[in-house]
């Protein structure tokens, strides 16, 4: 992996062990519980399958798109899921900011803490953040000896589990209905990217031209990273926020990069959104508590957590994440009912067919491009 002065810019293992260790243990479960809720979360993934795709109408009848496996894991998978998923993301951007590191002292200090000490604060990180996911399909998810994938680079679904149990206890839900819900918003992701062949690499492309045209200083970074596991450790006041307001993403930004960003969350809002309008689509038909569910599961989001929770969502730019999940699922919706399910799938066309962030906040202007010129 990249390294600054003969030591890794950020050593990898360390920040799986450190997360591994800080993680916070699951909800209480015996061993029999425990095998019943994997079981039957493989079930409910399997099942999504048929439901997702007669709903969403994204895969034509006789068409098999590419198998992705489906893995349920505890806080600890997820992490060394995502380390692997962010250790072949992130390889540009490390290598340019090995090029660019200062040269002297400066540099050599960089060196000596760049791997040790950022694979701590991304280890602290990781394990705040992976007592919170549910669910997470793996776009760009490389295959390891314990974490299988997709063939050329495909996908894989992951299952949190105690994640899961976790949520559907504080929200005093059916248990069986809850895992099926998250199991067909998971399943909508999957559909999404193996249904629509140009998305991945469309998606790929976006993200590497975003971190091609980075220009930060290693310094910066480092810092920005140390602030963000410092309000975990208690380094920093409760609430407290960096000093302009803004996420680790947008303190990196380039003129250039404001406009890929711009269509990246385009993308992702249309993703987030489509997957939750199709869960509470088929979620009548299948999840008789579903109108339960997504009422106290809305009210969660919105309470959100304390100061610090909140501060640190800023900082690592998930707030913008949980208004993606808001705008893109009302894009969705005021289409279909314009559209129709078919009028609304001519949104996977092709990469110029995709909403624009205004139109994601305007339907009507993503229908009269897209359709009108098409009806014309």
């Amino acid at each position: 992996m990249t390294s600054i002065g003969g030591a890794q810019m950020v050593d990898w293992n360390l920040a799986v062990a450190t997360a591994t260790r800080l993680v916070r243990p699951g909800p209480e479960v015996t061993r029999d519980e425990a095998r019943e809720i994997v079981a039957e979360l493989r079930r409910h993934a399997k099942s999504s399958e048929e439901h997702v795709r007669a709903y969403t109408r994204m895969v034509p009848d006789g068409h098999e798109p590419p198998d992705t496996p489906v893995l349920v894991v505890d806080r600890a998978g997820w992490v060394k899921a995502n380390v692997a998923g962010f250790r072949e993301l992130l390889k540009p951007l490390l290598a340019k900011m090995q090029e660019r590191r200062p040269g002297g002292p400066g540099g050599a200090v960089l060196g000596a803490v760049g791997g040790k000490v950022t694979g701590v604060e991304l280890g602290m990180l990781l394990s705040f953040m992976s007592s919170r996911v549910l669910g997470q399909y793996e776009t760009f998810a490389p295959a390891t000896r314990d974490l299988p994938a997709a063939a050329n680079g495909g996908g894989r679904l992951l299952l949190v589990a105690p994640n899961i149990v976790h949520v559907e206890r504080e929200l005093d839900v059916e248990p069986h209905d809850f895992r099926l819900w998250v199991a067909l918003h998971e399943e909508t992701h999957r559909t999404q990217f193996t249904g629509v062949p140009w998305l991945r690499d469309h998606l790929q492309g976006e993200i590497q031209s975003f971190l091609d045209q980075t220009e930060v200083d290693p310094m910066t970074f480092l810092e920005r990273l140390r602030e963000a596991a410092q309000s975990l450790a208690g380094g920093r006041p409760e609430g407290e926020e960096n000093e302009d307001g803004r996420s680790i993403v947008e303190l990196v930004q380039t003129p250039g990069q404001r406009e890929i960003l711009g269509r990246l969350t385009a993308v992702m809002s249309l993703l987030e959104g489509h997957a939750d309008f199709v869960m509470d689509g088929v979620g009548p038909a299948v999840v008789p508590s579903v109108a339960e569910i997504r009422e106290k599961f809305q009210q969660r989001r919105a309470r959100g957590a304390g100061r610090l929770d909140q501060a640190l969502r800023k900082l690592l730019g998930l707030d913008a994440k949980l208004r993606q999940y808001r705008d893109g699922e009302r894009f969705v919706r005021a289409v279909v009912e314009e559209t129709g399910m078919d009028g609304f799938n001519r949104v996977w066309t092709s990469p110029n067919t995709l909403p624009t962030k205004a139109e994601i906040a305007k339907p009507a202007d993503w229908i009269a491009r897209v359709h009108r010129r098409a009806d014309s």
